[in-house]
């Protein structure tokens, strides 16, 4: 239904008069009906009888219930703005030094615009809403946060340029505040590499075009080498060109371990992608004294492991339901050899699956079928033209089930050396969390020093998710990361008019925010604060 103004023409002029129509569809063709009419237009708003009957008909309508409500009481909403991250990480923020500290590494620069609250708006960016600066200089705006109205994208730029020119000062320094603000040890160091693409094509003296974990080989990249310690606490980072091989990247770190934080004996746990003779030297026969190590092996690329140390015999001792060890000694090398047997029974039955479809594929399609496929390669024998099973090649293989080995150069037990390398899932989770949560690639800046600042803006997001992880677990609080974000992002901000009043309403936490607030040590603001007069 709906309200016809009808013009009708009469002995004084033209009159205009309100009818409540409907409109119906009959034989196909859309027909209207009139209910009733409510009279001559201007006699029924001269008179009032217009608002009165509006009135009344609003109070079987929720919406306009509403609307009436706010008109008559005079409230108006201005701003809803995501209040809950800033509020969590504000406080981890302040906790962990970082205000004092990038104003000190700005004392000697004048800008015109809060440093440190763009830093931090960097960092809470990569948490909340991972993204180019660009799009953080708007994502700010809808964000709640002591100091950061009126941060735009200049200032974004700016910052990252500036983190970039301190990094290394900016890392000594929280190092060595770590050591006495969280009581971090250093017993064991663990370390790997993962490659950033830059979506800029051009490559510069840090982009470079390399292997790509990512599988962009078509794009320039940067290296990012992250060590951390036995707590999952980020220690320090190190940037190097894209095309820098993880052995050597693994050599730069140790050095930087060496001179710039004075680190002597600790455990330096990698994965196997960084063990080299040149790597084991680096890390055994240095002028300081020597770091301990446990090092991945590469099972099939390196001969004297798959040839003698998996060719072994022994007996495997038990360390958990889904772990047992055997040391093997190979004159003054020391390795474990590591099995679980449920990802044994999985590895034989997966190769037995494609055995079995090889069979099948040549007795039905011939060898040529074979041939080019990369999952068959490792098991086929080609000779004089004929394709046939590589019964060696099988056996072989089948030595890898469910294994994997180490080298180390510690006294630990067999036990020891493979519960500590299995901590390497720590820095590998980083990493994850680097490229999910903080969504570090791909990286948007045009400059060297900007993508640099990019990346040291993101290290810091990480030491704030892992402390507040950290806290949760200490708590016994079982949270998964993206709930928790969600729920902190549903505690919103609300600016209220109110007779000449301005009021601001916080709303209600919900999920994994109670949590979240609570590890973090902060008290939820008040359901509603008065904030004085409008001004």
């Amino acid at each position: 239904m709906f309200v016809r103004n009808k013009r009708s023409v009469g002995r004084g002029g033209v009159y205009e008069y309100l009818q409540i129509v409907r409109s119906y569809r009959a034989g196909g063709k859309v027909r209207q009906q009139i209910i009733g009419t409510l009279g001559r237009r201007d006699h029924l708003v001269a008179s009032g009888e217009l608002d009165g009957l509006l009135r009344s008909l609003a109070k079987f309508s929720e919406k306009l219930r509403v609307v009436e409500a706010v008109r008559e009481s005079g409230v108006a909403a201005r701003t809803a703005r995501q209040w809950g991250p800033a509020l969590v990480f504000g406080r981890l923020w302040d906790r962990q030094g970082l205000p004092d500290l990038i104003r000190q590494l700005a004392q000697d620069r004048k800008f015109e615009f809060d440093l440190e609250r763009a830093t931090f708006a960097m960092a809470l960016q990569r948490l909340c809403a991972p993204g180019s600066d660009l799009a953080g200089s708007e994502w700010i705006k809808t964000v709640e946060a002591p100091g950061c109205d009126g941060l735009a994208l200049q200032h974004f730029y700016r910052t990252a340029a500036f983190l970039a020119g301190v990094r290394q000062s900016l890392e000594s320094r929280l190092f060595n505040r770590d050591l006495n603000l969280f009581n971090q040890t250093l017993d064991v160091l663990f370390i790997d590499t993962t490659s950033l693409y830059c979506y800029r094509g051009t490559e510069t003296e840090w982009r470079k075009r390399g292997y790509s974990r990512d599988h962009r080989p078509d794009l320039p990249q940067w290296v990012l080498c992250v060590a951390v310690n036995a707590k999952g606490w980020p220690i320090a980072w190190e940037i190097f060109p894209g095309n820098t091989a993880d052995q050597k990247a693994l050599r730069q770190v140790v050095a930087v371990l060496r001179q710039r934080f004075l680190i002597r004996q600790v455990t330096v746990v990698a994965d196997r992608g960084m063990i080299s003779r040149d790597t084991i030297q680096l890390l055994t026969e240095h002028e300081q004294a020597p770091f301990d190590y446990v090092l991945g092996c590469r099972m099939r690329r390196q001969k004297e492991v798959s040839e003698e140390v998996l060719a072994r015999a022994g007996r495997y001792q038990p360390v958990a339901d889904n772990l047992e060890v055997k040391e093997v000694r190979v004159g003054a090398r020391r390795y474990v050899v590591c099995r679980n047997p449920q990802e044994a029974a999985r590895d034989a039955a997966v190769r037995e699956a494609i055995l079995e479809k090889l069979r099948q594929t040549v007795a039905k399609q011939g060898p040529k079928a074979v041939v080019g496929n990369k999952g068959y390669a490792r098991f086929l024998k080609v000779a004089k033209g004929s394709v046939t099973i590589d019964e060696d090649a099988v056996k072989r293989d089948s030595r890898l089930d469910g294994k994997f080995v180490l080298t180390t150069n510690t006294d630990l037990p067999t036990s020891e050396v493979a519960q500590t390398y299995k901590s390497l899932w720590r820095v590998e989770r980083t990493f994850r969390e680097q490229k999910s949560t903080l969504e570090v690639r791909p990286i948007y800046h045009h400059r060297d020093d900007t993508s640099m600042g990019h990346i040291v803006a993101s290290f810091l997001a990480l030491r704030l998710e892992v402390d507040l992880q950290q806290r949760l677990e200490a708590r016994e609080a079982r949270v998964s990361w993206p709930d928790l974000m969600r729920d902190l992002g549903q505690v919103q901000s609300v600016l209220l008019d109110l007779d000449g009043q301005r009021y601001q309403l916080r709303t209600d936490l919900v999920g994994a925010a109670h949590h979240a607030f609570a590890a973090a040590g902060v008290r939820p603001p008040s359901s509603v604060t008065h904030l004085g007069p409008v001004s």
